[in-house]
């Protein structure tokens, strides 16, 4: 079946201040319910959380090192994950049953909205075969034990889909304080070369409003009315 057209543009939603991880989730799963039902359109939330870790669906207990700050039990998928000031939380959805009812395509699409966006700010990020989220190449740090070029991850994700409507989604550094992530093994991946950076992290000063604006001019040139995805 061939993707029907999107009959409105998706509402954004910018929250102001820190929004609490159980809010923003309540709210969530309020718009699911509406967008399913035929109540709502699709949406965007944009949030920042207190600091807080997120265990997803395949989060070890192991990967849990210091419980410094509360921890979110979530069906999203993924491990473990941090949130916290500093750090852009795009909840995204959107009705797939009009889309394109494809999981992997729409991850792929929220990947290309990351590095699209990145590539605003003269950042080149990059995905993985063997890792989720974006990265990028860090070769004037130490190389890895089989000789791998550094990375670091400066874009997290994890999805839940419910009668083809997404939600949860894309968390991005812009200046997050780095240390917090120590508490957990980020999204399970502790290799000595691979670890997490930010915009501020890689010397680009940038406010939140300034990623906003291009998260948005990017996410409408990927899902916008005229897209599959």
């Amino acid at each position: 079946m061939l993707p029907q057209p999107i009959a409105a543009p998706v509402e954004w939603r910018i929250f102001d201040g820190l929004t609490a991880y159980d809010t923003a989730v309540a709210l969530m799963e309020q718009r699911v319910d509406a967008i399913a039902a035929g109540e709502a359109g699709e949406a965007v939330f944009l949030v920042e959380h207190p600091p807080l870790y997120t265990a997803g669906t395949s989060a070890r207990d192991g990967d849990l090192v210091d419980a410094r700050f509360p921890v979110h039990r979530t069906g999203r998928g993924g491990q473990f994950t941090y949130h916290g000031p500093g750090q852009r939380v795009a909840y995204v959805m959107l009705d797939l049953n009009r889309r394109r009812p494809d999981l992997r395509a729409f991850v792929a699409a929220l990947e290309a909205w990351i590095i699209a966006t990145l590539a605003g700010f003269n950042i080149r990020g990059a995905t993985s075969e063997e890792r989720v989220g974006v990265w990028v190449t860090r070769p004037e740090k130490p190389r890895g034990l089989l000789d791998e070029t550094a990375e670091d991850k400066i874009a997290a994700l994890g999805i839940r889909v419910r009668r083809w409507i997404t939600f949860h989604g894309i968390a991005l550094n812009v200046a997050p304080d780095l240390a917090h992530f120590s508490g957990i093994v980020p999204c399970g991946i502790s290799a000595a070369h691979l670890g997490v950076t930010s915009f501020a992290d890689l010397g680009h000063l940038v406010s939140m409003s300034e990623v906003d604006v291009l998260l948005r001019r990017e996410f409408e040139s990927i899902f916008g009315p005229t897209s599959v995805l």
